[in-house]
């Protein structure tokens, strides 16, 4: 019996539809999930075709953070182990803000743990009416600590701070006002708002839109007055952006 694969893609008209793929899991982030979610980002990234990229995830939950059933080998015993793993999460954590497409997350059911780590490390996300958001580690004796700078640069120091601290689930409307996700839409219109936004995004000129998305992470990052002065120096290179559009 051929097993199905952990993460699914495709592509339709310069959208990237990346899909996490173990719904009896709750996707659930295991070894070959996160490897393969970070091989299909990056192969997103680096295909000419894609402009815009679409994060889901199969069944009735987005993701529901780890899979505990790993923390068995993930042991002091097994210390190139637990480092190689802390590492991979990291890298998913972080791999959006260094890609060149923007990236939607379009979050159904369950997003917990690192599973609200990557949908809010998106650009944008939305949610369904029954998507729910938490980071329950500490309920677990373990600490939400990838996920927690994500987290705090999103909805600020002390929402932050309650929702590691007592674990607690959100729901779609609640996520909406800590600032998690952009929007709110109902169930079985997710993908397709997620889709619309998705082609709209691509429909930009190629050299605005990413040279968009990476100023904007670099100037979230810095003081006002050095983002100022990085503004000016984009303003200068938009020119050229408007030539090279009108040559294509």
């Amino acid at each position: 019996m051929t097993q199905e694969p952990v993460v699914l893609t495709q592509a339709a008209d310069g959208v990237q539809t990346i899909t996490l793929n173990r719904p009896d899991k709750l996707n659930a982030l295991n070894f070959a999930l996160t490897e393969g979610l970070v091989a299909a980002l990056k192969a997103a990234d680096a295909d000419e075709a894609v402009r815009a990229v679409i994060v889901t995830g199969a069944g009735r939950g987005f993701c529901a953070g780890a899979d505990t059933r790993e923390f068995v080998v993930l042991t002091p015993d097994n210390q190139e182990l637990v480092d190689r793993r802390a590492a991979l999460t990291t890298e998913l954590q972080g791999l959006v803000k260094h890609m060149s497409k923007p990236v939607i997350a379009a979050v159904n059911g369950y997003a917990m743990g690192g599973g609200s780590g990557l949908a809010i490390s998106c650009d944008l996300a939305l949610a369904s009416e029954s998507a729910r958001f938490g980071y329950p580690e500490v309920k677990h004796g373990i600490v939400a600590a990838i996920v927690m700078a994500g987290l705090v640069e999103h909805v600020g120091r002390k929402a932050a701070f309650e929702l590691v601290a007592t674990g607690r689930t959100v729901d779609a409307t609640e996520a909406l006002k800590l600032g998690l996700v952009n929007r709110v839409v109902p169930d079985d219109e997710l993908l397709a708002e997620a889709e619309e936004l998705a082609l709209a995004l691509a429909a930009h000129p190629q050299n605005a839109m990413q040279a968009t998305k990476k100023i904007f992470h670099q100037v979230a990052e810095l003081p006002f007055s050095e983002g100022l002065k990085l503004g000016q120096q984009l303003n200068a290179q938009m020119r050229a952006f408007r030539q090279k559009e009108q040559v294509a």
